[in-house]
């Protein structure tokens, strides 16, 4: 939870010293032209490309009331690894410096529990759960650009998104009781991301860094209210980080 936010706050600094860097950029105009690669590039009303990538997934959790003061227990602890993302790109120019876009792709992720040593816990293995996520990512963005400089170009996206988790285990019947660890199939997202835009000679190549937040519980409580791996918690929400390299 705490590398998640340190990601946030990271995105937000450079979302602003990249802009602020630019718009004192542009009071000084002494780069040098280049050969301008895809001129009419950005005047096409609708355009289309694909995206690859890479993310990482925490939880952010938060416990019942007397989690800390009375029970006096630990964070349960997210070993997170890294994951993959593929999809297609539909882009609408609405002017020079706006485009609505909407990403549909697959983002594979798997995270694991380590809950701290409760009294409830009778053996090892107890303490340890694998969360796999396969998620239909549907956002909606808004791109904000700023002036393109030879074949370069920064710019901020942010909006909302929806997952469709197909490893959310919802409709499953058996809890962690059975050793499965249940959330739900759909939650809502907000987004927010800087990259750069590199026109090639013969496509756009634009990397980018984004940050995935969920606004929705997404917490399944097992059968037994007083359950170690669900009782203890109120809320439970994902967080991640994307690396997207785009084609269009």
């Amino acid at each position: 939870m705490l590398e998640s936010r340190n990601i946030f706050r990271s995105i937000v600094f450079v979302l602003f010293a990249s802009f602020f860097a630019n718009g004192v950029y542009s009071q000084y105009p002494v780069v040098r032209e280049r050969l301008i690669n895809l001129p009419t590039f950005d005047k096409k009303p609708v355009h289309y490309g694909y995206f690859l990538g890479l993310n990482q997934y925490d939880f952010k959790f938060e416990y019942i009331q007397n989690y800390y003061k009375e029970l006096m227990l630990r964070d349960i602890a997210v070993e997170q690894k890294k994951g993959f993302s593929v999809g297609l790109i539909g882009d609408v120019r609405i002017n020079d410096y706006l485009n609505l876009r909407f990403e549909p792709g697959l983002f594979y992720n798997s995270r694991d529990l380590i809950y701290p040593e409760y009294v409830e816990f009778t053996r090892a293995t107890d303490r340890f759960r694998e969360i796999k996520s396969t998620y239909i990512h549907l956002p909606l963005l808004v791109k904000i650009s700023t002036k393109r400089i030879n074949n370069f170009k920064p710019f901020i996206v942010g909006g909302f998104s929806t997952d469709f988790n197909l490893s959310s285990n919802q409709k499953n019947s058996d809890d962690n009781a059975s050793n499965v660890f249940r959330v739900v199939s759909q939650h809502i997202n907000y987004e927010l991301g800087i990259g750069f835009d590199f026109y090639l000679y013969y496509f756009k190549f634009s990397p980018s860094l984004r940050g995935i937040f969920s606004m929705e519980n997404e917490l399944i409580p097992d059968g037994d209210p007083d359950s170690p791996w669900t009782g203890k918690i109120n809320n439970l929400f994902s967080r991640g980080v994307a690396l997207i390299i785009t084609f269009e």
